[in-house]
């Protein structure tokens, strides 16, 4: 199996993350984005919107950070506790990745696209964007460790990276007690790896 992708990237992080998590053995492959090399041939007969990460699997290729945790849970897991078969879990977990594919990307994810890489981005209306999240999400953690159900599944992989690196992107989680709290609980999980941190964004002492 070979993961391509780039360390600093969330989407990429989530796949990573959840390949360690299952303990699968992996190539990790580093592309390399300033040169466009992501836009160029062969990469982008992997996928054709030259976008990371993407997973090879014997014949399967697979784009879309979101897809790669849904094959990787249907394939390899068959407890079904990362994509349970329940049909009202499972429709939790999808929203929770919508959510991921959504208010995560243009919130957290877009503010410290800002920060981190300097994209020519609405820096005020991604930390809005993500106020608002994490206004939600604290409100449904209370008394909870895991956002579906009684386990971890992989509505909390494809919300992990990014929440948790929100702070580079000038938007900090010290409000938000149930949050953080659940970002251990998916830091103390077997296997855990995490993303590198970059520089950017808030001091310590404001995170």
């Amino acid at each position: 199996m070979k993961l391509y992708g780039v360390p600093l990237s969330g989407h990429t992080h989530r796949a990573q993350l959840f390949l360690n998590l299952l303990n699968l053995p992996y190539e990790y492959v580093s592309v390399n984005l300033a040169s466009g090399e992501h836009k160029k041939e062969p990469f982008l007969s992997m996928n054709a919107f030259g976008e990371i990460p993407v997973l090879q699997d014997g014949d399967v290729t697979l784009a879309d950070s979101n897809a790669i945790l849904v094959y990787l849970a249907s394939k390899y897991d068959d407890s079904g506790r990362w994509l349970p078969r329940d049909p009202v879990a499972a429709a939790h977990v999808q929203r929770w990745l919508s959510i991921a594919a959504g208010k995560v990307a243009f919130g957290p994810a877009t503010a410290r696209l800002v920060t981190v890489f300097g994209m020519p981005r609405d820096h005020e209306a991604a930390k809005d964007i993500a106020v608002r999240l994490f206004d939600v999400m604290e409100r449904e953690l209370q008394g909870r460790r895991w956002l579906v159900g009684e386990h971890p599944s992989i509505a909390d992989i494809a919300g992990f990276s990014y929440i948790a690196h929100a702070p580079e992107g000038g938007v900090s989680l010290k409000p938000y007690p149930n949050i953080r709290a659940w970002l251990d609980n998916v830091r103390a999980l077997p296997g855990f790896v995490p993303m590198p941190a970059s520089k950017a964004g808030l001091a310590p002492e404001e995170v």
